[in-house]
C-alpha cells in the first residue's frame, strides 16, 4: 500500500472509531434521560426517580461523575471524528480528562458500586454503556490510534482541575440539597471528613492512572492522524 493510501486509510479508521464511540455515548444518554424523565431507574444508582421533580431528577443525573465523564468522551470523540489531526494544549487537556475520567469510572464502578447497583430494562442498557462499554472502548481507541506522544506534566496537572472542581461542586450542592451522587461521598452518612477522604482516595487513584498513561504516551509507538512516514534509505556512494 502506498504511503498516501496508508495515511488515508488510517485517518478513516480514526474517524470511524471515534464516531462509533460518540454515537454509543449519545445513545446511552438519550436512553437514560428518557428513562429518568419517565420516572424510571437511574442507571448510576439503581434508584427510581418517580418521587422527585423533573428538575431534580435531571439535576441529579447530570451531577454524576459517570455522566459527565461520558459527555467528555462523546465531545472528544466527536471532535476527533470531525478532524483527526486536531491538536492544541487545551484539547490535549480535554482528551486526557476524557481518558482518565472514563477509565476511573469503569474501575470505581466495578470495584465499589457494581455490587450495590441493580438495574433492569432500559436502565440496564444505559448502565452497560456508561460503566462497561465506553470505559473499555475509549481507552482502546487511544491505544490503537493515539494520538501520541502528546502529554507533558503540565497537561497532566491541568487535567486535574476538572475532577477537583467536580468534587467541590458535589460537596457544595450536597450541602444545599442533601443529595450526594456516591455512597463514599455522602456527607450526611459519613461526615465531611470521611467523605472528603473518599474523594481524595479516588483522586489519588486517578493520579496513579495519569502517571501510567503519561508513561504509555511516551513509550508506545508514535501515532497521529496518519502513521509516521518511513524515511527513505540514505544512499552511499
Amino acid at each position: 500500500m502506498r504511503p498516501g493510501a496508508a495515511r488515508t486509510s488510517f485517518r478513516t479508521a480514526v474517524r470511524t472509531a471515534h464516531a462509533a464511540v460518540a454515537l454509543v455515548v449519545l445513545f446511552g444518554l438519550v436512553v437514560q434521560v428518557a428513562v429518568v424523565v419517565a420516572g424510571g431507574q437511574d442507571a448510576n444508582s439503581g434508584d427510581t426517580t418517580a418521587a422527585l421533580g423533573l428538575g431534580e431528577r435531571l439535576g441529579n443525573l447530570f451531577s454524576y461523575f459517570t455522566i459527565l465523564s461520558n459527555i467528555l468522551v462523546m465531545t472528544t470523540s466527536a471532535l476527533f471524528a470531525l478532524r483527526p489531526e486536531r491538536d492544541g494544549r487545551l484539547f490535549r487537556v480535554l482528551h486526557l480528562d476524557a481518558l482518565l475520567s472514563i477509565a476511573a469510572t469503569g474501575v470505581v464502578f466495578a470495584a465499589v458500586l457494581a455490587p450495590i447497583v441493580h438495574v433492569t430494562g432500559w436502565a440496564a442498557v444505559a448502565n452497560a454503556v456508561f460503566h462497561y462499554l465506553v470505559p473499555v472502548a475509549f481507552p482502546l481507541v487511544w491505544l490503537l490510534f493515539g494520538p501520541r506522544p502528546r502529554l507533558t506534566w503540565g497537561v497532566v496537572a491541568l487535567a486535574f482541575a476538572w475532577p477537583v472542581a467536580w468534587l467541590g461542586y458535589t460537596f457544595v450542592r450536597g450541602a444545599v440539597t442533601g443529595w450526594y451522587p456516591y455512597p463514599f461521598l455522602d456527607v450526611t452518612e459519613l461526615g465531611f471528613g470521611r467523605a472528603l477522604a473518599g474523594g481524595l482516595v479516588v483522586l489519588l487513584g486517578a493520579a496513579v492512572l495519569a502517571v501510567v498513561v503519561k508513561a504509555l504516551d511516551a513509550r508506545l509507538p508514535a501515532l497521529g492522524a496518519a502513521p509516521p512516514r518511513r524515511r527513505a534509505p540514505t544512499r552511499t556512494r
